[in-house]
């Protein structure tokens, strides 16, 4: 698969480490060029520095190739402004994004995208080891 991830943090980068090594064409977007000193050495996608809200940006990060985009930029506006662009603009078929906001990730799950909120994660997570392991 040809997958385009914006946001080289810690998910961003992991999630694009181990995509690399299964075998998967992949472009990292990330607005700081030190973000990507969290990639291993033996990386062998894309390293692009760039805004992945600008259309300029993710054409040349080759969006319209791309068989699959996640946003996972620290701010949700931004994931999610990308993620309507990869998807509306630029058709492409699976679109991921992270939403810190258990609202807003509600919303945009009822709009059709494929949302993932590590708050609401996490808190799901420390519950059930409270309540159900004791």
């Amino acid at each position: 698969m040809k997958i385009l991830i914006m946001g080289c943090g810690r998910t961003g980068a992991q999630l694009a480490t181990m995509l690399d090594a299964d075998g998967h064409k992949v472009t990292i977007l990330d607005t700081n060029d030190l973000s990507f000193r969290r990639l291993p050495p033996d990386f062998k996608g894309t390293a692009l520095v760039g805004d992945g809200t600008s259309d300029d940006t993710l054409i040349k990060a080759g969006i319209k190739e791309a068989d699959a985009f996640v946003a996972v930029t620290q701010g949700d506006n931004r994931n999610v402004m990308a993620a309507q662009m990869a998807r509306h603009i630029f058709r492409v078929p699976k679109v991921l994004l992270r939403i810190y906001d258990p609202l807003r990730r509600e919303l945009y799950t009822k709009l059709g995208f494929e949302t993932f909120s590590p708050t609401l994660i996490f808190a799901q997570l420390l519950m059930d080891n409270l309540v159900n392991r004791g």
